[in-house]
């Protein structure tokens, strides 16, 4: 197993080295290709997927104007995962695609249900984690009400330069719910 999600892990709880050999089996390196999806609307989402390198997007199709819209972008060192779908084994309504060569470590759910009752402690990583991603979510609809298309641009810039650097600018725009000739605008400022 990469040593990534031990050494993510590790900046928030301590395991033991019985607990990392426990750990570690319960997860599985998963490649995609660019293009690749990781998982379609309608399929039941079966994994939790950690990025060890590359870049995915999560989207659904708006069904009014038939365009894709990206919910979220997901790097090295990210998650990338419906939630809902995962936890309530039920259909996704979005897709995660790959947007160049991906390397994942995934586990699945029955796995992650027993990961979490033989380390106990994991719990509050995954807890961690989860707060980070609402709190991520809830910044994002602020913005969205508050700022202006410009300032969202310059905002999402500062606050994810990794994926700025990573990301067609096409899809940035998406995530920010801006034409592409809009985002062309502002950088020519």
């Amino acid at each position: 197993m990469h040593p990534q999600l031990l050494n993510n892990i590790s900046n928030y709880i301590k395991l033991t080295p019985e607990e990392k050999s426990l750990f570690e089996t319960f997860w599985t390196e998963k490649k995609l290709e660019k293009g690749d999806y990781l998982l379609r609307n309608g399929e039941v989402c079966r994994t939790d997927n950690f990025v060890i390198y590359g870049t995915l997007k999560a989207f659904y199709i708006n069904p009014i104007k038939g365009k894709e819209e990206i919910l979220y972008f997901a790097i090295d060192d990210w998650w990338a995962t419906d939630m809902e779908s995962f936890q309530k084994q039920s259909p996704s309504i979005y897709n995660i695609q790959a947007i160049e060569d991906t390397k994942l470590l995934q586990i699945h759910f029955n796995s992650f249900q027993e990961m979490l009752n033989r380390i106990p402690k994991l719990e509050r990583f995954f807890r961690i984690i989860l707060e980070n991603y609402l709190g991520s979510l809830q910044r994002r609809i602020i913005l969205n009400n508050v700022y202006n298309a410009e300032q969202r641009y310059f905002d999402f810039l500062e606050t994810y330069p990794k994926i700025a650097e990573k990301v067609p600018q096409y899809l940035i725009a998406s995530y920010l719910g801006v034409s592409p000739e809009f985002i062309s605008r502002i950088r020519k400022k």
